[in-house]
């Protein structure tokens, strides 16, 4: 029984609203477990600030004591006395530590906000020009507080071109890929992540230190529903949507895994779209 293309149209037009619906679930569950991890990230440099400025306010009383008696003191000796006492040389040096450890804790609060907010944007206006490189590090900030106990990350990028893609999604594909890597890790291990540049594609790939994949198991990983974690570890939804992903953006994921040495996937991406049938033409 053949189908008609009008029927045909609205199968694959259903198709993909399930596959959005599929994405957004899986981000949103992502998000869900990252919550416990940001907070506590942002949770240490907003703890550093918050007493930063009980000190400064402590500072600020004393400078404006200081000021308040300028017209009054009865001599410059008083005055330097009274400097010496309340210890301006001391307050004047840690004002300015203070200060530039605050606005390093606010950046850091920021940087994760941003990373935070990057990652969280479901519906994408189109493709578009995005460097890989940054997306890399925007999701490993996201990860840090899940990573940094148990991962050594060692970065080796290769110089790359901005990449025609939706950053958002590929962010998805690099914080499953990420959330894997830490799961297969034991107690301590390390994660590589690299990239490189041939011809009209480029590539970036994760390498873990952990338990492996079992051959029998490495074909099926990006099946939709197939996990081989316990069972409420894992919904088996996380590689067949980044299959999904790189598949929608031309490319394609390369797995390669030993038992107890552990696993390396690597996405190729194309630089420029190729144009489709019914895109003829880009502006």
């Amino acid at each position: 029984m053949q189908t008609d293309p009008q029927s045909r149209a609205d199968l694959l037009e259903q198709l993909e609203e399930v596959s959005t619906q599929l994405l957004q679930s899986e981000k949103l569950a992502a998000i869900g477990q990252l919550a416990a991890g940001v907070a506590h990230e942002i949770n240490n440099p907003i703890g550093y600030v918050f007493s930063n400025l009980r000190t400064l306010a402590n500072y600020v009383e004393d400078l404006i004591s200081i000021v308040d008696v300028v017209d009054t003191v009865p001599s410059l000796e008083e005055l330097r006395r009274m400097k010496q006492r309340l210890d301006y040389d001391y307050i004047r040096e840690d004002v300015k530590a203070l200060l530039t450890e605050s606005e390093e804790g606010v950046e850091r609060v920021k940087s994760i906000i941003t990373a935070l907010k990057d990652f969280s944007h479901i519906d994408e206006e189109g493709f578009r020009l995005a460097d890989i490189h940054e997306g890399l590090e925007s999701t490993l900030k996201l990860v840090n507080s899940e990573l940094k106990y148990k991962a050594e990350v060692v970065r080796e990028y290769a110089e790359l071109p901005e990449v025609e893609c939706l950053p958002s999604q590929l962010n998805q594909v690099v914080l499953n890929l990420l959330t894997n890597a830490v799961q297969a890790i034991g107690a301590q291990g390390r994660i590589v992540l690299r990239t490189g540049h041939e011809g009209n594609r480029v590539w970036f790939e994760i390498e873990d230190t952990g338990s492996g994949i079992e051959p029998e198991h490495l074909s099926r990983i990006f099946e939709p529903f197939f996990t081989t974690k316990a069972i409420g570890q894992g919904t088996g939804l996380g590689l067949a949507l980044s299959f999904s992903i790189i598949k929608k953006h031309q490319g394609h994921i390369e797995a390669f895994s030993q038992v107890g040495q552990g696993s390396r996937f690597r996405v190729w991406l194309p630089i420029v779209q190729p144009l489709s049938e019914e895109e003829p033409s880009r502006c």
